[in-house]
């Protein structure tokens, strides 16, 4: 039997090469001499850059830059290897990631995405032609002001004041000046890798969806939105540009001061992954995520894999830390089987810390299953 096995990384537990060796594991549990093709996919957030780095012979530049709660952090880029314009992938989770904002700080109304400012200067220090921005997993709701501040932006309140850092400070911004801004910023090409599902503003506004996850308030998160609007006066016309509302916004923020290209993240990441060409020669394909919900066929991996099997008649199963509200969608995005990893009620603490664990049980539980049907069906 061949299993391509294709998940994302689980949120603040394992990234995707170690989600797709656990179950790979749990595969072997079962079928011994199975041949298992590993294809971790990353979808622009944490683990993208090393991940894009591996996959094309490049570098990893490590470096420190400003957390998302204003403390230095170390940090990463990626240059790629391989012909072509020379490329940076800046990861914006490995500055303003999610998992860099302390439980006890998590409030996107404070936190800010200056670091990811930082990480663009430090690949034009290296003198790269192009930049791939990696968004997902943030921590922030700061429409990218606190990025392009960096990058030498002012952005001034009705006193003629800079203002402060964190998406709730945005509701006090009169003008943005973007005279000072780094001038390499000129000379070389940035896209942003995005779920293009994500807006700026609106009653789908990033606020309002992500905003919940990030720690804000139902108070919080229609501060955040008034925020946002008025931030996107200052912008222009990215109220609703597809991709806009990626990563808090920093799609919008880019895109409008800098003139970055807001691309569909999997039409940039699979450009150097091999997914299409190896899905023929599996039997089974097993993708995972933290969670399958009605949200996965917005632009999330296991849908995405689901999609891309089903042109090739592949069965699909998804394995999940959990399993949220009109999961059943996902059927009709090419997912056959979803299935918890979780058998008994546990603490989210040891859960996380028993990811690996989890998915291989999991992974050799429904497997059995599967065995059972196809001898039923012989």
């Amino acid at each position: 039997m061949r299993f391509l096995v294709a998940p994302s990384g689980f949120k603040e537990s394992l990234d995707a090469c170690a989600v797709a060796d656990a179950i790979a594991a749990g595969i072997h549990r079962v079928v011994p001499g199975a041949i298992v093709d590993k294809a971790p996919l990353v979808d622009g957030g944490e683990g993208s850059a090393k991940a894009l780095a591996e996959a094309t012979g490049g570098t990893v530049v490590p470096t420190f830059v400003t957390g998302p709660i204003g403390e230095p952090v170390p940090s990463h880029f990626a240059l790629l290897g391989g012909p072509g314009p020379r490329t940076a992938v800046v990861e914006m989770a490995a500055a303003a990631g999610l998992r860099l904002v302390p439980k006890d700080h998590r409030d996107p109304a404070s936190t800010t995405t200056y670091g990811v400012g930082e990480l663009i200067k430090a690949a034009l220090d290296l003198g790269v032609d192009r930049i791939l921005v990696g968004c997902g997993d943030s921590g922030t709701s700061d429409g990218g002001a606190g990025a392009l501040q960096a990058l030498g932006a002012s952005v001034k309140d009705a006193n003629g004041d800079e203002i402060g850092h964190g998406g709730a400070a945005l509701v006090n911004a009169r003008t943005l000046d973007l005279s000072g801004m780094d001038p390499r910023l000129d000379k070389v090409e940035i896209t942003v890798a995005c779920n293009p599902h994500n807006v700026l503003c609106g009653e789908r506004g990033v606020a309002r969806v992500f905003g919940p996850q990030k720690g804000a308030t139902p108070r919080q998160v229609e501060q955040l939105s008034d925020a946002l609007d008025n931030w996107a006066d200052l912008l222009g016309d990215v109220r609703t540009i597809a991709g806009g509302g990626a990563s808090g916004g920093l799609g919008a923020g880019l895109h409008a001061a800098l003139g970055a290209t807001l691309v569909p993240r999997f039409d940039v990441i699979l450009e150097h992954s091999d997914l299409d060409a190896r899905l023929p020669f599996a039997d089974l394909v097993i993708t995972a995520e933290g969670a399958i919900d009605g949200q996965t066929p917005h632009g999330k991996v296991p849908a995405e894999v689901a999609r891309r099997a089903k042109k090739h008649g592949k069965p699909v199963i998804a394995l999940a830390g959990t399993i949220g509200a009109d999961a059943r969608v996902n059927h009709d995005v090419g997912i056959d089987a979803y299935t918890s990893i979780i058998a008994a009620p546990v603490e989210l603490d040891v859960a996380i810390a028993r990811t690996a664990e989890l998915l291989t049980d999991a992974t050799e539980r429904t497997l059995r299953l599967v065995l059972v049907g196809a001898a039923l069906t012989r």
